[in-house]
């Protein structure tokens, strides 16, 4: 197996269950998911991949997800990361307040987008805001299942200066016949828009319970087939999907399944694309 000569881990998750007030869904139950994990950690597990960046995904709950933005970004040089955080863009009664909460989170230097932070009904915000994050160059993270991929496209659909990453590999719930129909039809649409939405390959671990290559590898294949190398970017989702396997099972299995990739392709997959993406 070659490994990448370098990372960029798109999509991590650096926590402290004993923040209750910011995660109470980490229970102690899943001691892999519900654990404290911070840079330091991180970067024991991910020992051997040459990981030059990671970019932190909201995890805190509602409101308490902008003063995460803050808290992480004002830590990093210390702490060594992350490079880039995606924020959190909570419920709120209108768009002048999203819009409040995206220029607060504005303050925080490596503060590159958001992801919805409410329920998973409405996972694109009103059209008002899209706009606004357009304006301020900042990322709209789409976390949706293969029954929402296709009106999620129909939404995003005509916002071209906007960059949408579709996270967690279009998130399918199960491997069933058909939640694999809806999500090809719902990946294709979500491609089908243009260079501007990009795929985030990461999160199949959580409804597949496996990191093996022969699990992951058709759903991981179809996604770069469908959106390109060029738009595709690998991510731990750790400690999330730390529950299926080790880093180096789920890296492995990247490298399993890109092994007939030449040089510059891997070298986008793995790394250049996120850096991109996230500009860091």
């Amino acid at each position: 197996m070659t490994r990448p000569t370098r990372v960029v881990d798109a999509h991590v998750h650096l926590w402290d269950p004993d923040r209750t007030d910011w995660y109470p869904y980490l229970g102690r139950s899943q001691p892999r998911m519900g654990r404290r994990f911070d840079v330091a950690t991180y970067q024991v597990e991910a020992a051997g991949w040459n990981v030059e960046k990671l970019v932190n995904v909201a995890a805190a709950i509602g409101p308490q997800s902008v003063d995460e933005t803050i808290e992480l970004d004002r830590h990093a040089d210390a702490q060594g990361g992350p490079a880039a955080i995606v924020g959190g863009l909570p419920p709120t009664d209108s768009v002048a307040q999203a819009v409040e909460l995206l220029d607060r989170q504005m303050a925080a230097p490596r503060f590159r987008g958001v992801r919805p932070m409410g329920g998973l009904d409405q996972p694109v915000p009103d059209p008002d805001v899209l706009r606004a994050l357009a304006e301020r160059e900042l990322v709209f993270e789409l976390l949706a299942h293969p029954d929402q991929l296709q009106p999620a496209a129909a939404a995003l659909t005509g916002f071209d200066d906007l960059v949408v990453v579709v996270e967690h590999t279009g998130w399918p719930r199960s491997s069933s016949d058909d939640e694999r129909a809806l999500w090809r039809a719902g990946m294709d649409a979500l491609a089908g828009i243009g260079g501007n939405v990009i795929c985030k390959l990461s999160g199949l671990a959580m409804p597949f319970k496996s990191m093996q290559a022969g699990d992951l590898g058709p759903w991981l294949e179809y996604a770069i087939g469908a959106f390109g190398v060029d738009r595709c970017m690998f991510a731990s989702n750790f400690p999330v999907d730390s529950v299926a396997g080790t880093f180096d099972d789920l890296y492995g299995t990247y490298c399993a399944v890109t092994a007939g990739l030449d040089d510059a392709s891997r070298e986008q997959l793995f790394a250049a694309n996120a850096e991109r993406v996230y500009r860091c």
